[in-house]
């Protein structure tokens, strides 16, 4: 692995000036990096951050992707890492024209990293940097401990899909200036509604007496305010002192819950354990964004390859070539699903209708199909609508507003299904639905929806650690239950109960056409590594 050749430096700080001009905005610096493709091979476990700490899973999926390389051999274009500052990986073989397209596609990435707020709290700090500091703190601790390190981070990779990602984002991006005091927020949240139980109308004009106290005099309203309060509840300071002495910062997620309240990891000669489950829970918490944007991301860096590569005068002799290689990433698969083709098509179709005037209230009131075809504002405002797509949303949020009927009928799009053909023994895919809620179902369940899993802090006590699964029409794998618990109830240091719901299939009655299937709710219980299940 070494960095780019200054002519090729040259290349990509021209690609940088033309994005710029075109409205992309990202950090000046960007580091590029030529590697094989055994290089890329063995990055990729480590998601393409070479600091990345040592581990056994990692050593096995470079096996696996050495196998499989010598069966299909291929030849990637790019990666891209959001880190500070950027960091990007290409083949040693790329014409120079090629690389024009390539470098396109990367400052899309980064544009997109470096925006979108999602990765809000990636913004501050360097994780490649924090990754190497990382893996010589696990090192260290190998040598002191040895494979007691690789057992810990094995049991909390087990639940770090569950990390509380966007409880984190929601408490790093709300505005500290509008935070309320603890005194109102506890009165209007806790006191009125909890307590008191006061009428919807009537919370309503504590509100409104608080706000033209504060407009009257910022500085000396709220002492106005609780003056009244006293006279009124005088209970409520006692109340309200004892609520402060019991409220503390609650976990966002269970790996959270154990680290801080394990009586096993608390323990002296335990205390390291906690080291590495924050390595390993901040890891999960820096590629929960790209893991959520998936479609949205590669479609952001598809169009501006495309926008951008296409108006610039070095493609010239190339364009045959940059059609097929670009057909080849950005075509629509008929079966299975492209992120590239997708992307790109949802937000040419969001910059169409922008530009149309079809995204206002006017325009969704319209259900004629012609009328609806024709209708045409010539806004022109197609730029800006991407650029705020860009920034505010995810996969779930672009899939969810935005795949329609006429987004489906413009590109032809439509669900397959596959039968068994009997005649002639095998199976055919056939046209199963054009319908857009059926494709948009389609591309809602291919996208990463990790299980909620809560402590239920009123059946958790220090020697049991209860957790429920918060059923959503899909059942936990249950191959994975039991090595899971083993790994939390290690971390625990006790019994552990998991509270979850399972489908089981009914036997079919007599001529019934349908299957049936009954929802059973379950505990599973792991103690001294033996487990038990009860229905409940």
């Amino acid at each position: 692995m070494e960095l780019i050749d200054q002519h090729t430096k040259k290349i990509m700080e021209e690609c940088k000036v033309r994005a710029q001009e075109a409205g992309l905005k990202f950090e000046k610096e960007t580091l590029e990096y030529i590697v094989t493709n055994k290089d890329m091979i063995e990055l990729s476990p480590k998601m393409m951050i070479p600091t990345l700490y040592d581990y056994w899973v990692n050593d096995v999926e470079v096996l696996k992707k050495q196998g499989a390389y010598k069966l299909y051999p291929s030849n990637p274009y790019e990666t891209v890492i959001n880190s500070r500052p950027a960091i990007s990986f290409y083949n040693d073989n790329n014409p120079d024209w090629l690389n024009i397209m390539i470098f396109y596609h990367v400052l899309g990435h980064i544009d997109f990293f470096q925006n979108n707020v999602l990765f809000e709290k990636t913004w501050d700090y360097d994780f490649v940097g924090q990754a190497l500091a990382d893996k010589r703190l696990i090192e260290n601790l190998r040598s002191e401990y040895g494979r007691w390190v690789d057992y810990v981070i094995e049991f909390s990779r087990c639940i770090d899909n569950i990390t509380g990602y966007f409880n984190e984002l929601s408490i790093h991006s709300f505005p500290k200036e509008i935070n309320p005091s603890e005194r109102i927020a506890y009165y209007f949240d806790v006191f009125l509604q909890e307590i008191v139980k006061l009428p919807l109308h009537e919370m309503y004009k504590e509100v409104e007496r608080f706000n033209e106290l504060i407009q009257q005099n910022k500085d000396v309203g709220e002492s106005m305010f609780f003056s009244e309060i006293k006279t009124k509840y005088p209970e409520f300071q006692a109340k309200f002192e004892k609520y402060i002495q019991k409220q503390e910062e609650k976990p966002v997620d269970l790996m959270e819950f154990i680290r801080d309240n394990s009586s096993f990891l608390k323990k002296e000669n335990n205390n390291w354990m906690k080291s590495v489950m924050n390595i390993v829970r901040n890891t999960a918490l820096y590629v929960q964004p790209q893991i959520r944007t998936k479609i949205i991301n590669e479609g952001w860096a598809s169009y501006w390859h495309d926008k951008l590569f296409r108006t610039d005068k070095r493609i010239a002799g190339f364009e045959s070539s940059y059609a097929r290689i670009n057909a080849g990433v950005t075509s629509i698969n008929r079966i299975g699903l492209n992120p590239y083709a997708i992307g790109l098509r949802l937000i040419q179709y969001i910059e169409e209708m922008a530009n149309k005037g079809k995204m206002s209230f006017e325009f969704q009131q319209i259900y004629d199909i012609e009328k609806r075809k024709s209708y045409n504002k010539n806004t022109g405002s197609g730029i800006d609508a991407i650029f705020e797509l860009r920034k505010k949303f995810s996969d779930f949020t672009l899939i969810n507003t935005f795949v329609t009927q006429d987004f489906v009928d413009r590109y032809d799009l439509f669900v397959t299904g596959k039968r068994l053909d009997p005649a002639r023994g095998i199976y055919v895919y056939y046209i199963k639905s054009r319908k857009a809620e059926d494709y948009k179902k389609m591309l809602l369940d291919s996208l990463y929806h990790p299980p909620k899993i809560e402590v239920v802090e009123g059946k958790t006590t220090e020697d049991n650690l209860y957790i429920s699964h918060r059923f959503e029409n899909k059942q936990l794998i249950q191959e994975f239950i039991g090595d899971t618990l083993v790994g939390t109830g290690y971390l625990w240091g006790g019994q552990v109960q998991l509270e979850t719901t399972e489908i089981i299939r009914k036997k079919p009655a007599a001529g019934a056409k349908k299957t049936e299937y009954q929802y059973h709710r379950v505990l599973y219980t792991i103690k001294d590594r033996k487990i038990t299940k009860k229905n409940l």
